[in-house]
């Protein structure tokens, strides 16, 4: 069976500074809870105000609750990374 070990070509890797991964590491984590607050705002208000349940708000809605999904799930991820200096979740992940 052959791996990505076996491949040292398949995931190049760039010598890159500590400071370099840590920076990106907080500015992905800022928007991550920015992005989760603002559109779970947005969703709150949507749900609350009868005015503003129209069909063109629907689209909206739909672009704030998937954008609400990545920021909940991909900011821990890629923040867990940056702080690790590399992927720690495995072939699989």
């Amino acid at each position: 069976k052959m791996t990505v070990q076996d491949v040292p070509a398949a995931f190049p890797t760039v010598d890159v500074p500590d400071h370099a991964h840590y920076t990106i590491g907080i500015v992905i984590l800022i928007v991550g809870i920015t992005g989760t607050l603002g559109n779970f705002l947005v969703f709150y208000a949507f749900c609350r105000t009868r005015s503003l349940q129209t069909p063109a708000n629907m689209l909206i809605i739909n672009l704030a609750i998937s954008d609400l999904l990545m920021s909940i799930t991909q900011s821990p991820v890629f923040f867990t990374n940056s702080l690790h200096k590399r992927w720690i979740f495995g072939e699989k992940g």
